[in-house]
């Protein structure tokens, strides 16, 4: 009789526990998802501001030669929409391919940006069209032309990349291929190099046939 009731008491005992295990599990689940669709959804309505990490949608454009700023149009900059993301700001994207991940300035804008969007300026057209419609995670490092729109941190950050890519255009600028020296002029065989080229035949015909200069003569006193 002992012996069954312990038991009993045992087997309740685990019941009990594991199920409050499942329990306290279940609710760290749920508070984790919790957190994580608060930050989701914080990402995508929070106002850009400086250091804050949002969510947006990239495209890419390929057109026109001037952006809304003035500036000719070049790799690094983008489009955005001006009540977002105003003309000057600097942002970082580090959620696509390598291939377009760094840092990008907002030069341009566009009828078709709006909302939560920045549009990708590319050389190829059909890089461009290739890339689509992208989901994305962009840092805000600079909003607009003011750099007190933005922290220290990303002020520190702006400039150490900044002066990491201008680096990395230098060295590939004295890596690319010298211009090919412009063929030299043909001299006779044996010249030295150096030495002014042979005259021509029809140069040295010219010569020969022309007449040769005579002294004046003095008239007979």
């Amino acid at each position: 009789m002992l012996l069954s009731c312990s038991l009993k008491r045992k087997v309740v005992a685990t019941c009990g526990a594991i199920l409050g295990f499942t329990l306290l599990y279940e609710a760290n689940i749920l508070d984790s998802q919790s957190a994580s669709r608060d930050t989701v959804r914080a990402e995508e309505l929070a106002k850009p501001a400086p250091g804050l990490k949002l969510r947006f949608a990239a495209t890419a454009y390929c057109k026109g030669t001037t952006t809304a700023s003035g500036t000719a149009v070049r790799t690094g900059i983008a489009a955005a929409d001006p009540d977002l993301l105003p003309v000057g700001s600097v942002i970082r994207v580090d959620s696509l391919d390598a291939k377009y991940n760094g840092i990008y300035t907002i030069m341009d804008t566009g009828p078709a940006v709006q909302g939560r969007e920045i549009d990708i300026y590319m050389w190829s057209c059909h890089e461009a069209l290739r890339f689509g419609r992208r989901k994305l995670q962009l840092e805000v490092l600079r909003l607009g032309w003011n750099p007190r729109d933005s922290s220290s941190n990303s002020q520190k950050r702006v400039a150490s990349l900044f002066g990491a890519r201008e680096s990395r255009l230098k060295a590939e600028e004295l890596a690319a291929p010298a211009a090919p020296a412009p063929p030299p002029e043909d001299l006779a065989p044996g010249t030295p190099a150096g030495a002014a080229p042979a005259a021509t035949p029809a140069a040295a015909t010219t010569a020969a046939a022309a007449p040769a200069a005579t002294a004046p003569t003095q008239p007979p006193g």
